[in-house]
């Protein structure tokens, strides 16, 4: 596994969930960490725990569906540390309002804005330094949703998970001359914040079985550990106890 001491890494959606468990196994592996989302209430303290285990944490508060914001962040990351090792987007929203009778126009963009624009936007910003040092890995965090078409998820959510992991498999057609891969991480259900979205509450018992952000930041630093020459295109990661192997009609809350 290789050594990522002094590396740099980048984590949108840091604030909570996968995105804060990838920061904290990122930072404990001895890398940097810009760590970014729309709530810069819960980076700070994030940041300041990193700090104070001796890792290297900034925050860069951000909405990555604002293209230039993305771009400014990204600059200031080439001001900063003059490279960029890894990508991890993390940040990412589902809504309650999931069938084709409640789903809005404006209920779509605001799914397609985060999780497959603002996805892409990190994506794209972070390319030219990444081809510039010949390497680079970018870890989409898309879904078990990204995979199987899931009733429950939803028509916003399914398209935009699908579309990352198209994205993804076009990145390394592509960037895998200029030594960048891209890894789609597809979860199952995942015991997160996001679950409040839900249309049917989650109990306590249920989220119990649920993969929880520990074993997605477990995951993601296995990815992150690989050789260069080593491209992981894609996991798919389930519970055990995978409740969406039940049919829909036997399955009231949606997985995100």
């Amino acid at each position: 596994m290789r050594d990522l001491t002094g590396k740099v890494a980048w984590i949108t959606g840091a604030g909570s969930g996968i995105g804060e468990s990838a920061a904290l196994k990122l930072a404990a592996a001895g890398m940097k960490v810009v760590l970014s989302g729309r709530r810069a209430q819960l980076l700070t303290p994030l940041a300041d725990r990193i700090n104070s285990m001796g890792g290297e944490a900034v925050v860069e508060p951000l909405d990555i569906a604002d293209q230039p914001a993305v771009a400014a962040v990204v600059a200031g990351i080439e001001a900063n540390y003059c490279r960029l090792d890894i990508l991890v987007n993390s940040a990412g929203i589902n809504i309650k309002e999931r069938t084709w009778k409640d789903l809005t126009p404006e209920k779509w963009d605001q799914v397609i804005g985060i999780d497959l624009d603002g996805a892409f936007y990190c994506t794209h910003a972070v390319l030219p330094m990444m081809r510039a040092q010949k390497d680079g890995l970018i870890i989409q965090i898309s879904s078990w949703a990204g995979r199987f078409n899931e009733y429950l998820t939803g028509a916003a959510y399914n398209a935009a998970k699908h579309a990352q992991v198209s994205m993804t498999a076009t990145l390394n057609r592509e960037e895998f001359a200029n030594g960048i891969r891209g890894c789609s991480i597809c979860p199952g259900e995942v015991a997160t914040p996001i679950l409040d979205n839900r249309p049917v509450p989650v109990t306590d018992e249920e989220k119990a079985l649920m993969l929880q952000s520990n074993d997605l930041g477990e995951t993601i630093l296995f990815v992150a550990q690989m050789d260069p020459r080593v491209c992981v295109n894609e996991i798919l990661i389930s519970p055990t106890h995978n409740r969406l192997y039940f049919s829909p009609g036997a399955l009231s809350p949606a997985p995100d």
